[in-house]
């Protein structure tokens, strides 16, 4: 057993607390999760511009503006989850359920709306997927 974490054969003097690695720190904390939180956000913007173009000019209009309103829904669905997540600790013990409305609201909209394809909106809604993978690759 290390020295730092061994009993201490005499209960009257304390055992020596363990220091934060250097740099780290709560304030560092949040300032690299708002600095992760606009990666992901810049990153999905990036996907879905490189992506609905290309999917307009192969697949037709309609199905490039039903990517474009899918990839606009992961993008506000990201936002409200990294707002809940910031919220962790603050002012609640639990994420909110809000973000969750999102892709129900999706889906209900391209039912209703003949101009809105499903499949499509759903790829577009789930742009957000491969910035998580290639910002996770990056941190390695």
């Amino acid at each position: 057993m290390p020295a730092a974490i061994a009993p201490s054969p005499n209960p009257e003097v304390p055992l020596p607390l363990a220091k934060e690695p250097l740099g780290v720190s709560p304030a560092n904390g949040i300032g690299d999760f708002q600095r992760l939180q606009q990666r992901l956000l810049l990153a999905t913007t990036i996907a879905a511009a490189l992506a609905v173009p290309m999917v307009g000019f192969a697949f037709g209009w309609t199905v490039g503006l039903s990517l474009l309103i899918g990839a606009i829904a992961g993008l506000v669905y990201l936002w409200l989850l990294a707002r809940s997540v910031a919220r962790l600790g603050q002012a609640s013990r639990s994420l909110s359920k809000v973000q969750l409305l999102v892709p129900v609201v999706l889906v209900l909209a391209s039912v209703r709306l003949p101009q809105l394809q499903l499949f499509p909106a759903l790829v577009g809604f789930l742009l957000y997927k491969p910035a998580l993978l290639v910002q996770a690759a990056l941190d390695r």
